[in-house]
C-alpha cells in the first residue's frame, strides 16, 4: 500500500463519515477518492472496495462479530466498531489479503488512534473469527426473515414488508442484485458526439465499454480508474445515469418545439436527457430546491453544450402561478426512500426507516398536489421515484388519479433490481385532458 498514507486509515475515516456523521456514502466516497487522485489504481481500488462492501455486508458482519466478541458491536466505540467491520468483510469477502496482514493493520490503526488499551480486544476478536469463519452459525432457514436479513444484509423490516408485497423468491433475487458488484452505466450525448467518434475516444483511454441493447445511446463501462478524469467526461461526451433512470426521457417522447419543467431535477440526468431529445428546440426548465443544487444542474449543463435548458431555484412544494398549464411535459422525479438502489446506496439500509417512508410517501403528496397545476390539457405528467416501496409508488398514483380525475393514468412499471435491467425504480405516465 502507499507510503504517503495509510490506506486503512483512510478507509476508516471514510466509513466514521458515513456511519458515525451521517454523511451519504457516494458523496464521502466521491470526495476521498477526489482528495487521493495521486494514489495508485490499485489502492484506489481496495479503498472503493472495502469501504462499499463493508457498507452492503454491514448486517452479516455484524451478526459475525457479535458470535465472537463478548461487547457486542452496538456497545463498541465507533472507531473500534469501525475497524473490527472492514477488517471482517475483509477476512470473509477478500482472498488475496493475508488474515495476518488484516489483523496486524487492525491493531496498528486501533492503537494510533489511541486506542492502546484496546488492542488485545481487537487482535483477540478479528483471530478468533479468522480462525472460526467456517464456523459462524447462520440462522435458521426456517425464520425466512431473519435468514434472508442476515445473508443479503438487508434490515428486518424491509425483508418482512417485501415478502408479503413481491414474495420470498424476488426478495431473494433483489438481495442478490443489491450485493452484486455491477459496471457503471452512461448515457452518450448524441447532441455533441457520434457513436464511432464516442468509442474511439473511449479507446483511447483504455475503459472497456458493452453497448446497451436496447437503448443506442447506452453503455456499461469497466476497466477505468477516475471516470471524472477520462477526457470523454470534461469534453461532456457522456452523462453517467442508470438505464431505468433514462426511461424517464423515453416515455415521455417530447415533441420538437416542446416546453418540459423538471421539479426536481438536480443532479439533472432527466432534464439533460430531455433537453437533448429536444434536438435544440423546446426549452427544458430544471428546478430544484436549493442553490448547491441549482449549482450541480448548471455544472452539468455547461459540460452537455446545449443551450436549450436552464436550472432554476425553486421549491416544488411551493405554489408557481406564473408555471399554470405552462408544460407540455412535467417530469416529477421526486425525494423517495431510494430503496431500489441500494447496490448504490447501501448505506441507506441503516438510515431508513418506515416512518421516513411514510414522510416521504406524504412529501410526495404534497409535491404533486401542487405541481399537478403546471401541466398544459393535453400534456404529460411523468412521477418516478428509485424506490420500490409500494407506498411512494403504485399507492401514490392510485392517489393521485382519484384526487386529480383530469388527469389519466396511461402506463406505470416498477422495475426491480434482478429482474429488470438496472436499478429498482418506478414510473407512471399521466395525461391531462
Amino acid at each position: 500500500m502507499a507510503t504517503q498514507v495509510n490506506v486503512r486509515e483512510i478507509i476508516l475515516e471514510t466509513l466514521l463519515l458515513i456511519t458515525r456523521d451521517g454523511e451519504y456514502s457516494h458523496i464521502a466516497l466521491k470526495n476521498v477518492l477526489d482528495k487521493y487522485q495521486y494514489l495508485e489504481k490499485r489502492e484506489r481500488a481496495f479503498i472503493t472496495r472495502v469501504v462499499e462492501g463493508t457498507l452492503e455486508r454491514q448486517i452479516e458482519i455484524d451478526y459475525i462479530i457479535n458470535q465472537f466478541s463478548k461487547v457486542k458491536v452496538n456497545k463498541q466505540k465507533p472507531v473500534i466498531r469501525t475497524i473490527l467491520r472492514s477488517s471482517v468483510y475483509q477476512l470473509k469477502y477478500m482472498d488475496h489479503v493475508p488474515d495476518s496482514a488484516v489483523c496486524n493493520e487492525a491493531v496498528k490503526l486501533a492503537e494510533k488512534k489511541g486506542f492502546v488499551n484496546l488492542k488485545g480486544f481487537v487482535n483477540g476478536v478479528l483471530r478468533n473469527i479468522s480462525r472460526n469463519l467456517d464456523k459462524v452459525s447462520y440462522p435458521d432457514p426456517s425464520n425466512e426473515i431473519a435468514c434472508l436479513s442476515v445473508r443479503y444484509s438487508l434490515p428486518m423490516w424491509m425483508v418482512e414488508k417485501w415478502i408479503s408485497v413481491y414474495g420470498k423468491e424476488t426478495v431473494e433475487k433483489m438481495g442478490k442484485a443489491f450485493l452484486e458488484e455491477r459496471p457503471v452505466t452512461i448515457r452518450r450525448n448524441t447532441a455533441v458526439v457520434s457513436k464511432e467518434e464516442f468509442e474511439k475516444e473511449l479507446e483511447k483511454d483504455g475503459v472497456v465499454y458493452r453497448r446497451h441493447p436496447v437503448l443506442p445511446y447506452a453503455y456499461e463501462l469497466t476497466n477505468y480508474d477516475y471516470l471524472a478524469g477520462l477526457l470523454a467526461f470534461q469534453k461532456g461526451y457522456f452523462y453517467i445515469q442508470d438505464i431505468s433512470s433514462m426511461q424517464v426521457a423515453e416515455w415521455a417522447e417530447p415533441k420538437e418545439g416542446d416546453y418540459v419543467i423538471d421539479v426536481c431535477a438536480a443532479p439533472g440526468g432527466k432534464a439533460i436527457h430531455l433537453a437533448e431529445k429536444l434536438s435544440g428546440t423546446g426549452y427544458v426548465e430544471a428546478r430544484d430546491l436549493t442553490e448547491y443544487k441549482v449549482a450541480l444542474i448548471e455544472e452539468n449543463i455547461e459540460r452537455s453544450g446545449l443551450d436549450n435548458i436552464e436550472a432554476v431555484c425553486q421549491n416544488a412544494t411551493i405554489n408557481d402561478e406564473a408555471s399554470y398549464e405552462k408544460a407540455d411535459i412535467l417530469i416529477a422525479d421526486l425525494p423517495c426512500s431510494g430503496l431500489g438502489i441500494l447496490g448504490k446506496k447501501p448505506d441507506l439500509k441503516s438510515k431508513m426507516t418506515v416512518e421516513m417512508t411514510k414522510g416521504l410517501a406524504d412529501l410526495q403528496r404534497q409535491i404533486l398536489t401542487v405541481v399537478h397545476n403546471y401541466v398544459k390539457p393535453g400534456g404529460k405528467l411523468l412521477y418516478s421515484t428509485c424506490t420500490i416501496n409500494r407506498e411512494e409508488n403504485e399507492d401514490n398514483t392510485a392517489w393521485f388519479v382519484e384526487n386529480f380525475p383530469e388527469f389519466e393514468k396511461i402506463r406505470e412499471k416498477q422495475m426491480l433490481p434482478g429482474s429488470d435491467m438496472g436499478d429498482g425504480f418506478y414510473i407512471a405516465e399521466f395525461r391531462k385532458q
